[in-house]
C-alpha cells in the first residue's frame, strides 16, 4: 500500500517518530471506491476517520426534505462525521463519493488505542482535530460574515477545479445559496 499522500499530510501536521509513523500507517485501511459509494449512511455510527487521496467525498444531511451539503473533501483531505465518531452515536450525516476515489480510513478504536500508547500520535490527532475545528469555524464565519460572491470566490481560490468536478447544486448548497443565486454570481464574474 502506497501511503505517500497520507504520509505527506501527516508530516505537514506534526512530527512523529519513524516507529510511531510505521505503526500508525499500518492501522489505515485502503479502499478503491466507485462513484456514489456510501461511506456512511444516515443513522449509522461513524467508525472511521477518512483521508481521500484522490477523488471527492461529499458530506451532507437532509433538512425539510432537501439535501444540505456540509462539506466537500477533495484530493488529499481528511474528513469524517465528527459528532458520531467521538460520541459513538448514530450520525445524521451521509458521506458518499462523487467520483471514483482512493480513500484511506482508520477505525475509531485503533486511533484511540494508538493515541493512548504513543504520545506523538496523540499530538498528531490533537492537531487534526484542531484543524477540523478551525475549518468548521471558518466555514461558519464565512456564512455569517461574507457575501455569497465572496464565499464563491474563496472556494474557487482554494479549489480551482471544484467547478469541473462537483455538481453546481452541491456547490450552491455548500455555499448556503440557491442554485439560481449561484448562477447569477457565476454570470457576473
Amino acid at each position: 500500500m502506497n501511503h505517500s499522500s497520507l504520509v505527506n499530510a501527516i508530516r505537514q501536521m506534526a512530527t512523529i517518530s519513524p516507529q510511531s509513523e510505521a505503526v500508525f500507517l499500518t492501522a489505515w485501511k485502503e479502499w478503491e471506491l466507485p462513484k456514489d459509494f456510501l461511506l456512511l449512511r444516515e443513522k449509522e455510527v461513524s467508525d472511521y476517520l477518512y483521508f481521500v487521496e484522490k477523488g471527492i467525498a461529499r458530506i451532507y444531511y437532509y433538512k425539510n426534505g432537501k439535501e444540505i451539503t456540509e462539506w466537500i473533501a477533495l484530493d488529499e483531505q481528511f474528513f469524517f462525521s465528527i459528532t458520531s465518531f467521538f460520541q459513538r452515536t448514530p450520525s445524521h450525516l451521509i458521506i458518499h463519493t462523487l467520483e471514483p476515489s482512493l480513500v484511506y480510513g482508520i477505525h475509531h478504536n485503533d486511533l484511540m488505542q494508538l493515541a493512548a500508547q504513543h504520545h506523538d500520535i496523540e499530538t498528531l490527532f490533537r492537531k487534526m482535530l484542531t484543524r477540523s475545528l478551525i475549518l468548521s469555524q471558518k466555514r461558519m464565519d464565512a456564512i455569517q460574515f461574507e457575501t455569497a460572491q465572496q464565499r464563491y470566490e474563496k472556494l474557487l481560490q482554494q479549489n480551482p477545479d471544484i467547478i469541473k468536478r462537483v455538481p453546481l447544486s452541491y456547490i450552491a448548497s455548500f455555499l448556503g445559496v440557491t442554485l439560481e443565486t449561484l448562477s447569477r454570481i457565476r454570470s457576473a464574474l
